[in-house]
């Protein structure tokens, strides 16, 4: 076999990349800032709390969100004092009220006139803030034209209709209804989101080394083609997919029409839809990892069989495993919404990940470069662009959910917030695991080809930079103040970009370019001949 020499010097690799991270992170990084002593039309609204107290006793915590042009709101309940509130006459706030409000919260209703005249109204009344209540159970951001600094000195925010409806009931029954309105801010470095970090580069990892973390329980291969093969289900040849130019295109252009779908008739009965789908993947990629692993280790399990109807005859291990893996996934559908619900998700979506990267794969770097490329415009168009053409950004709305019945799509991994004020999840698409994991998949596919260390290989290197591009991610996410960020948008820079630099430096670009693995196999076969 033919060896080539290597021009380039290994260890100057990574000082190169380390480089072209760091360029990267500054370029995309966000700087600008905002002066909050002044109040503009364009401030930075903020999720504020809302703490309720009904004739002295303390009830329920709302949340809303600030005005654009609100007033600076504290940042916590300390030392603020309760407020009482009153309904304002007329509800919509738009002309002037019949009565004095001096330290009072005036409560409104949305519409009929501007935020900002509703906020000039009831500040000339004295109150001393203003709550809207929307007309739905969604919180939009209430913002105005005016560029010039504005005299609004009270803070305004918006509540949705549920919590305007119960604040409404409590002051018609003739209760005296208290509030206090404050701002509390999320954790600079969130453990959760650093958990689901780890998670999310131990499973492109896992799932890219999947066939060699469980090919030792494999037979030897001439013995294999000599004996003859029983017909069980769960020992059927796995089907690979090589995806080709055009498909990567058509599968991107699908995702989008379905995204837009999602976008417009989001629903819980089309969320049921999702979770349906969702569930019997999962339990085939379950099924199929844990059969991989329980033959990886006992060579001798799974040769009882039995007779199942409709299914044909399967090895008695392999339906034990089924029957586990149905179970498991009804429990998580009848658990989903409990605080634990998180863990179950997580292993059936690491399972489906695994399974669909060792079904798909990329024959070469070029249909890797039109797919990933595909994928980061697919990604910066519906999480930036789309507030454009639509009422706002199609990825954030669709990654929340249908809030009128609290449920969200299952699509994705999740870890709580474990001391964050406002609770919730960091959350992490499929697509930003599958996009990038198929590239590395392939990296480890030609590594093995041809036999290549780790240090003169592809893969490890590329896993560093999926690490880094995820990072980066969560770095913008912070200093974007929490808007959601396109994922793709530094993880295909930082894995397709580091491939195709290491194959510059390396002179084997035009060889990764267009790789065929079946012509790879035939030219090793035959130098091992001669």
């Amino acid at each position: 076999m033919k060896r080539r020499n290597r021009s380039c010097n290994q260890s100057s690799i990574f000082p190169k990349l380390t480089v072209i991270y760091g360029l990267l992170f500054f370029i995309l990084s966000p700087t600008a800032s905002a002066d909050e002593s002044l109040t503009f039309c364009d401030n930075t609204s903020v999720s504020v709390k809302i703490k309720i107290w009904v004739n002295g006793v303390e009830g329920q915590t709302l949340e809303g969100q600030s005005a654009t042009f609100s007033a600076k709101i504290s940042k916590t309940d300390n030392g603020l004092a309760k407020q009482p509130v009153v309904l304002t006459n007329p509800l919509n706030c738009c002309s002037n009220l019949s009565s004095e409000l001096s330290g009072f919260t005036a409560l409104a209703r949305r519409g009929d006139c501007d935020y900002l005249v509703k906020a000039k109204v009831a500040q000339a009344a004295g109150a001393a803030s203003l709550v809207v209540i929307n007309d739905s159970e969604d919180i939009v951001e209430m913002s105005c034209s005016e560029k010039s600094a504005l005299d609004i000195s009270i803070p305004v925010v918006m509540i949705s209709k549920l919590g305007g409806d119960a604040l409404n009931e409590s002051l018609s029954a003739g209760g005296k209804v208290e509030l206090l309105v404050y701002a509390p801010e999320s954790l600079i470095i969130d453990p959760g989101a650093a958990f689901l970090w780890l998670m999310a580069v131990a499973t492109v990892v896992c799932a890219s080394l999947w066939s060699e973390i469980t090919k030792s329980g494999e037979t030897n291969g001439n013995y294999d083609e000599l004996s003859e093969k029983p017909n069980y289900k769960d020992d059927e040849e796995n089907e690979i997919i090589e995806m080709s130019t055009m498909s990567a295109v058509i599968f991107v252009i699908s995702a989008s029409t379905f995204l837009v779908l999602l976008y417009l008739f989001m629903s819980s009965w089309f969320i049921w839809v999702l979770i349906v789908f969702f569930c019997l993947g999962a339990v085939e990629g379950m099924h199929s990892c844990i059969v991989a692993l329980v033959k990886s280790k006992c060579r001798g399990c799974g040769q009882k069989t039995v007779n199942v109807p409709l299914f044909g005859t399967t090895t008695v291990m392999s339906l034990s495993v089924l029957l586990f893996c149905m179970a498991f996934a009804i429990f998580w559908v009848c658990t989903r919404k409990e605080s634990y619900a998180w863990v179950g998700q997580d292993i059936l979506g690491i399972c489906l990940i695994i399974a669909v990267l060792q079904l798909a794969q990329l024959p070469n770097i070029k249909v890797a470069t039109v797919l990933l490329c595909c994928a980061f415009m697919y990604d910066i168009f519906w999480v930036f662009i789309s507030p454009l053409f639509f009422h706002d950004s199609v990825m954030i709305s669709v990654a929340q959910g249908d809030s009128s019945s609290g449920e969200s799509i299952p699509m994705v991994l999740r870890f709580p917030r474990l001391f964050d004020p406002w609770g919730g999840y960091s959350v992490l698409g499929f697509g930003d695991i599958l996009f990038p994991g198929l590239l590395l998949s392939f990296t480890v596919r030609y590594d093995k080809a041809k036999k290549r260390t780790w240090q003169d290989g592809y893969f490890v290197w590329l896993a560093i930079g999926y690490a880094c591009g995820l990072l980066f991610t969560y770095l913008a996410l912070y200093l974007m103040n929490g808007h959601g960020q396109p994922a793709l948008l530094y993880l295909v820079p930082c894995t397709l970009g580091t491939c195709i630099i290491l194959g510059l430096v390396r002179n084997e670009f035009k060889e990764l370019w267009n790789y065929n693995a079946n012509e790879s196999k035939e030219t090793l076969v035959g130098d091992e001949e001669a």
